[in-house]
């Protein structure tokens, strides 16, 4: 049976151009503290990939820190640090900052104290973009980067958490970036590597991987191919709709990262519609897939105030650059037939 991948917020396809970066990458021997010719070549790799990634990211003359992901990123900037944060932010963030900031149902967060303050750029479930305040302590652009014109330069924040696998990187690497001159407590300590901030020898294959991987999502951003994907979003919601209209697609009114779709039909579990759909070849999800393969009401739904048996039968449809319109119709008549059966059982 084909498979349909259509969970692409929860980690993309590996780009080609990261692929080769890591095969070169490994063929080179030495650590990059080493002094002799192959440390260097080796610290020439991680210089290049820390160049790619301030580049695409809009950070000049801020500080890349390269830790082993976004949740690692997450907790240097936060832990400790008493910020505040909505009960809609990643678990990532959720586990270091205070939920104190209100959130309403189009999933737009209200920041009174933006230098006390976490924001998500963009929602990983519902897709929902924030508009960001300038002088925020932190904001999480895992999702946001790649998909969307952002800058940490213009963004005006302090700190912000990127990721590699969430725009065709490898996983299991990710950045902290951080305004220079800015003082923070290594959370890791041992051989001062990544300017003090993460001892550890670097993962120099990972990295690689990420510097292309950014450099390609930003050449690809500025080709405008979200355009046609955003186009296939749209055409999928339209269609569920036809099927039911009963639909609630959450944050359609807001603006959204362009791949995502949202939404629910209370009484039909959003676990059982991704079991369903993976049965028949499509990857979907409901909710984050950064919680141990647990599949539960969303947190997330929750907080912007919609009730249990919206929250708990929502799933999350995230589209990518390679997926095909001829795929998002075969999707969306594969669950309409799965729908059916649901409103027969139930009838």
């Amino acid at each position: 049976m084909s498979r349909t991948y259509l969970d692409w917020n929860a980690t993309t396809p590996l780009r080609a151009e990261a692929r080769a970066a890591m095969l070169a990458a490994m063929d080179v021997v030495g650590n990059p503290s080493s002094v002799h010719a192959e440390g260097r070549a080796a610290k020439a790799i991680v210089e290049k990939a820390r160049a790619q990634v301030a580049t695409a990211f809009g950070a000049d003359g801020a500080d890349v820190i390269f830790v082993s992901s976004a949740t690692e990123a997450a907790a240097l900037a936060c832990a400790g640090q008493g910020y505040l944060g909505a009960a809609i932010e990643h678990d990532a963030v959720a586990a270091w900052v205070d939920d104190g900031l209100p959130v309403d149902q189009a999933g737009a967060v209200q920041v009174a104290d933006p230098a006390r303050s976490v924001l998500q750029a963009a929602n990983s479930e519902t897709g929902v973009i924030q508009a960001l305040p300038q002088g925020l302590a932190v904001v999480d652009a895992t999702q946001a980067f790649g998909k969307l014109p952002v800058a940490f330069n213009w963004m005006g924040c302090t700190m912000a958490l990127i990721s590699a696998h969430k725009l065709g990187g490898p996983k299991g690497i990710g950045a902290l970036v951080i305004k220079r001159g800015t003082d923070i407590a290594a959370q890791i300590k041992g051989g001062g590597q990544e300017m003090g901030r993460r001892s550890g020898t670097e993962n120099v294959i990972g990295i690689a991987g990420f510097g292309a991987a950014a450099q390609a999502a930003a050449r690809d951003l500025a080709d405008g191919v979200w355009e046609p994907v955003e186009e296939f979003r749209n055409i999928l919601e339209i269609t569920i709709e036809a099927f039911a209209k009963e639909t609630i697609f959450i944050g359609k009114s807001a603006d959204r990262l362009p791949n995502t779709s949202c939404f629910a039909l209370p009484g039909w579990k959003g676990e059982t519609q991704v079991m369903q759909m993976d049965l028949a070849g499509f990857a979907i999800s409901a909710g984050s897939a950064c919680s141990s393969g647990k599949v539960r009401a969303s947190r997330v739904l929750t907080a912007m105030g919609y009730d249990d048996a919206v929250a708990s039968s929502a799933i999350r449809v995230s589209l990518g650059p390679s997926t095909t319109k001829e795929e998002v119709l075969r999707f969306a008549d594969v669950w309409a037939e799965k729908y059916r059966k649901h409103r027969a059982r139930g009838a």
